[in-house]
């Protein structure tokens, strides 16, 4: 290739790796996940605060 001259274009490399689904979910956090992780914060602050206050 000459000096100062633009080199041919590349391939795309769009096919090159696995195909890819997006993940788009259509609602958030479902109720009872939710409800899970409140009451496990919940049980982790009683548990803490008693053993403060026992102590």
């Amino acid at each position: 290739m000459p000096p100062n001259e633009t080199p041919p274009a590349e391939g795309t490399l769009s096919g090159a790796g696995p195909e890819e689904t997006p993940h788009n979910p259509t609602r958030g956090w479902s109720t009872g996940p939710l409800i899970a992780i409140g009451l496990l914060v919940l049980v982790f602050i009683v548990y803490f605060l008693a053993r403060i206050i026992l102590t």
